[in-house]
């Protein structure tokens, strides 16, 4: 078994980076900042909730007022 393991051990040192490609796998490049990042998101979100909800209120207004543009003809 100790020639198949190096075999393996092989085998995956020289096909690592197709198989982190491959299977979308995170590297530690990928995760060094991941901290920072999600910080900078959830700062986002806020923003996105005030956004969403003003974004709700001029869309009911204006289907309001195409309403009463449809009951006029």
């Amino acid at each position: 078994m100790i020639g198949m393991d190096r075999y393996l051990d092989a085998y995956v040192d020289r096909r690592m980076a197709a198989i982190v490609e491959e299977w979308d796998l995170a590297t530690q490049s990928d995760l060094g900042d991941y901290t920072r990042r999600l910080a900078s998101i959830e700062e986002e979100i806020p923003k996105q909730r005030a956004f969403d909800k003003s974004a709700a209120e001029k869309l009911s207004e204006l289907e309001r007022r195409a309403a009463v543009l449809k009951g006029r003809r």
